[in-house]
């Protein structure tokens, strides 16, 4: 079973659409779609926003589900000044941003006491394919690999779009990657995070979204759906 996560209505519409459904369940008020996509088993579901939504319906999905791979798909913020609106960005790994505890001598983006890395590494094969589905789509000058960013606010200002590039090296900013990254890793089930650019996270940023919100969350189901026509079904 593949487990496929967005966070809104227009990230997931067309997955629904073009999955030979087979059942609904409604879990913790998440509706969690269970069916076939080139003959892969998948469950497919809209977590909402923000980084408590994603790790919550990543659990749902390990442990009811018994899911093997994990994609999440949907849009984000560009960080990296050569990544423009329609571009993708395929998640090499992904940390959070918002997570500071340097009063405590912490570096910011560290998790406190936490026994591994704070920035968690997406498979390798999965990111492959995902790159791989996206240049064929789209043309590798509109493609990146890199570090996307996660935290539960939405980015609209530029320095800390220069900031976060700086800091962190991310790529793009979003508000689901690390948190569904982090759990993933914890139970060890490999994961990749697709993003397509919907804004560059600066003072249009609010206006640029609205806009292109759909035409950004259709790349991002064009590439999955175009990954399972290649991927081998998980063991």
């Amino acid at each position: 079973m593949i487990g496929i996560i967005g966070a809104m209505d227009e990230e997931i519409g067309q997955m629904v659409h073009h999955m030979q459904l087979q059942e609904q369940k409604v879990i913790a008020n998440i509706t969690f779609y269970l069916g076939t996509l080139h003959h892969h088993d998948i469950v497919l579901c809209k977590c909402g926003v923000g980084k408590v939504n994603a790790a919550m319906t990543t659990q749902i999905l390990i442990d009811r589900f018994d899911v093997k791979n994990i994609i999440f798909t949907g849009v984000a913020g560009a960080l990296h000044p050569q990544l423009n609106i329609g571009d993708i960005v395929v998640s090499s790994c992904c940390q959070q941003h918002d997570i500071d505890a340097s009063q405590l001598g912490f570096p910011k983006g560290e998790i406190p006491m936490f026994p591994f890395s704070s920035i968690f590494a997406a498979d390798e094969e999965l990111v492959s394919l995902a790159y791989e589905a996206a240049c064929q789509r789209y043309g590798k000058k509109r493609v990146m690999k890199g570090k996307i960013l996660s935290g539960d606010q939405f980015i609209a200002d530029p320095k800390m779009v220069k900031g976060l590039h700086q800091q962190f090296n991310g790529v793009c900013v979003e508000m689901e990657g690390a948190a569904v990254a982090q759990t993933a890793m914890l139970n060890s089930i490999p994961f990749v995070i697709i993003r397509s650019i919907s804004d560059k996270a600066n003072k249009e940023a609010t206006v640029n979204f609205t806009e292109f919100v759909q035409m950004a969350a259709n790349q991002s189901f064009e590439i999955v759906y175009h990954m399972l026509e290649h991927m081998k079904s998980p063991k």
